[in-house]
């Protein structure tokens, strides 16, 4: 008894003693507090818990050592076994590579001579529990069971710091294995390089997702390497280098008095030497980098700052807000030098080059979410994206350690480069970004060939013909745009025109978007809109007809005309929703999740969709439906996400949706007003200025708009644009019980 009450007031100073100290720090820093990495690790999310700052070079973050499509990321919260910490990884993609330059520290000398086919085989492989992991912005911590040892990680922009406490009088050493893989990837060519008592380095060039990956370290450890055990491809070699397909080393270190052992690592896709240039230096501590990095993710959370008395609610925004700003990721070195993927070494001048671009899923959302909270780095995204262009004279679909894996449709950096033009992000040659999109959308791959012939993509030449055709549709609205802001106007009208595609394939018959033939009549028959196969034979991508035949937000009033009126338009909108969740066929996309009716929030092509009622005269049906999908779609837990994050997309859409605004159209400049879930939402802009959202008695059934007024005067239309945001000011919203049917409709 006498030793519990101890424990209890070992508690309450324990906890006085927090409150004391939150107090006193600046308010920043409870943001991070409100973070938890672990959503979207369980489930689909496809999200990993390791260390990493905003658009970080590193993600250094453990490893599971399983190849399956939940582990993406390398990482799943159903898992209890950990492989190792690698320091690079996906955030939430559905193909899985990178998981480089494997680090595991070992408390004994393993066997790296077998051969192993999986996980279980690994001799550096251990156990460890949930309740012994922590992760927070910037930092990462596991107790390994097996060898007993503590794992702390933290990482600066372009610099891992790992920390290992040992128990005393253990022998401490560490595990780098070059030749670990999973998922797509493969290694094609290692090397290690013990290069003094305290460095190592080499590179490991791969194929998988990345076709050509070139991966290029350095490692610096705290105390001198005593021994060392070389091989290369399994085979124990004399020296101080290994070279093979995959190499891996053991080294071990004396006690040296402490039981904590630090490395520093850093990476380049150019070499070794700019490796070592990326490398923090000396005064660059574990401690201090964690610090700083936690301040670091403080100063990209406050950007919105969110009143709620919900602490859920808090949770699963500033997780959103954090997960938004994991990628794309910093590629280019401290000197500007990256590696192309034809292996051309250029420099970045006056720019970050990024990589990562996840674009089929980021335009929606992700990229017009950064306009507000990282607009110096917009322009350089774009940049990044016109060296591409440079190589290629077309720009990118999906670039992954700058390979283009051409993974997914459409030419979605298109709509990035007009969102931030449109909305006067400066910094990139505008005639130049337009030369490219042109020339992107003039040439004949992935389709464009057949859409430029019959004015779409009939279904019996191209697989997922639907999906290409409608959203190479709004690709050419955007260029159509940006031909318009320059002057351009034959440009102007060619690809408005073009645009215009989707009305080939509306059918007026069954409301749907439709696979037609190349003689301009047929449909693609037999017809179920509820019908999958995923990603071949098929009419649409990840999904089926009642997904994809809303993606017309370049012009979803002639959509609704399509229809017929308002009220035709907006009956089928709602029964997407209501529609039973049955999906039919022997191939169903396992990306088709989430599901609200027919309605799949886990997967973009529907994010947009809630917000259509808007033009139809029925806001209040956006409302509900925001609300409804807000409510049950994220959650605080490991399964909070109800499909793969992909790179920020899914988190974008909950932070922009859950202040009652959506960029439906994203290049547009325009968002739509949805339903808020804050009391406030404070935007803080460049240059001091404030945007702050109030919603008057906002509860969770109070979630109908009443009346708006923006900086003191009736608001009563369902849009408002990024300008009038960029203006300051105040956006008042009344909310109740029950829809006030005459707001927002169109005169």
């Amino acid at each position: 008894m006498k030793n519990f009450t101890l424990l209890v007031l070992l508690v309450i100073l324990a906890a006085s003693c927090k409150i004391n100290v939150n107090k006193n720090h600046n308010h920043k820093t409870l943001f991070v507090n409100y973070v938890d990495p672990f959503i979207g690790t369980g489930g689909h999310g496809h999200t990993y818990p390791g260390a990493t700052v905003p658009f970080g070079m590193l993600q250094v973050s453990p490893d599971n050592g399983i190849s399956s499509w939940d582990w993406c990321s390398g990482y799943h919260h159903s898992d209890s076994i950990v492989a190792g910490f690698s320091h690079l990884h996906l955030s939430g993609t559905g193909i899985g590579d990178l998981a480089d330059i494997l680090f595991m520290p070992t408390n004994k000398k393993v066997d790296l001579t077998t051969k192993t086919t999986s996980r279980d085989q690994l001799p550096y492989k251990s156990s460890y529990s949930h309740v012994n992991e922590k992760a927070a912005p910037g930092s990462y911590q596991v107790f390994l069971e097996d060898p007993k040892i503590n794992v702390e990680l933290t990482s600066s922009q372009r610099t891992a710091f790992h920390k290992y406490t040992f128990v005393e009088n253990d022998k401490q050493s560490v595990v780098i294995d070059l030749g670990f893989a999973i998922n797509w990837d493969k290694t094609l060519k290692t090397r290690i390089t013990i290069e003094d008592e305290y460095t190592i380095s080499g590179y490991r060039f791969s194929t998988g997702w990345a076709k050509n990956q070139k991966v290029f370290f350095v490692a610096k450890f705290s105390k001198p390497i005593s021994e060392s055990i070389l091989l290369a491809n399994k085979q124990i070699v004399t020296g101080n280098k290994a070279d093979g397909e995959n190499t891996a080393t053991q080294l071990f270190f004396n006690t040296n008095n402490t039981n904590e052992l630090f490395v520093k690592v850093a990476l380049s896709s150019v070499s070794a030497d700019n490796a070592k240039d990326n490398l923090d230096g000396e005064k660059s501590t574990f401690e201090k980098t964690k610090s700083q990095a936690a301040t670091i993710w403080s100063t990209a959370l406050s950007k919105i700052t969110v009143e709620t008395p919900v602490d859920s609610l808090k949770t699963m925004f500033y997780t959103a807000m954090y997960h938004a700003q994991l990628a794309p990721v910093t590629y280019s070195d401290k000197n500007g030098e990256f590696r192309k993927e034809d292996d051309q070494i250029v420099a970045a001048k006056g720019y970050t080059a990024y990589s990562t671009l996840s674009l089929w899923d980021t335009f929606r959302a992700e990229n017009p979410l950064l306009t507000l909270l990282a607009p110096d780095r917009v322009s350089d995204i774009v940049n990044s994206m016109l060296i591409y262009y440079d190589t290629k004279k077309i720009l990118p679909v999906w670039t992954l350690y700058a390979n283009e894996t051409n993974t997914m449709t459409g030419y979605h950096s298109i709509p990035v480069i007009v969102d931030a033009y449109q909305k006067g992000i400066k910094g990139f040659d505008a005639e130049k970004a337009y030369e490219a999109m042109k020339a992107t959308m003039m040439q004949d791959e992935r389709g464009l060939n057949f859409y430029k012939k019959y004015g779409y993509i009939p279904y019996n030449l191209l697989d997922e013909s639907v999906t290409i055709t409608l959203e190479y549709a709004y690709d050419d609205w955007c260029v159509a745009q940006m031909a318009k802001a320059l002057g351009k106007s034959d440009d102007y009208q060619f690809f408005l025109k073009r645009s215009q595609a989707y009305q080939y394939l509306f059918d007026s018959k069954t409301g749907f978007m439709r696979g037609k033939a190349e003689d301009g009549k047929s449909w693609n028959e037999p017809f179920d809109p509820k019908h999958s196969n995923h990603r071949e034979h098929t009419d649409y991508t990840e999904g089926n007809a009642w997904q994809h035949s809303w993606f017309v937000p370049q012009n979803v009033d002639n959509l609704i005309s399509l229809h017929g009126s308002d009220e035709v338009f907006a009956k089928r909108l709602e029964q997407l929703f209501t529609e039973s969740s049955e999906i039919t066929g022997s191939n169903v996309s396992a990306d088709i999740s989430g599901l609200i009716g027919q309605y799949a929030h886990g997967n973009e092509p529907s994010h947009h969709i809630a917000y259509m009622f808007n033009h139809a005269n029925q806001p209040w049906r956006t409302q509900y439906w925001v609300r409804h999908i807000l409510d049950t779609q994220y959650n605080t837990t490991p399964n909070g996400l109800s499909g793969n994050e992909d790179c920020g997309q899914m988190s974008a859409w909950y932070v922009f949706s859950s202040m009652g605004l959506y960029p439906m159209n994203p290049a547009s400049g325009e968002y739509e007003i949805g339903s808020p879930i804050f009391e406030k939402a404070t935007i803080n802009l460049e240059g001091g200025k404030t945007f702050v959202i109030e919603a008057e008695n906002v509860s969770d059934k109070n979630f109908y708009i009443q009346s708006v007024a923006l900086n003191g005067s009736e608001f009563n239309q369902t849009a408002i644009t990024h300008q009038q945001i960029l203006k300051g000011g105040v956006l008042h919203f009344v909310m109740g019980a029950q829809p006030n049917k005459s707001w927002g409709l169109k005169k």
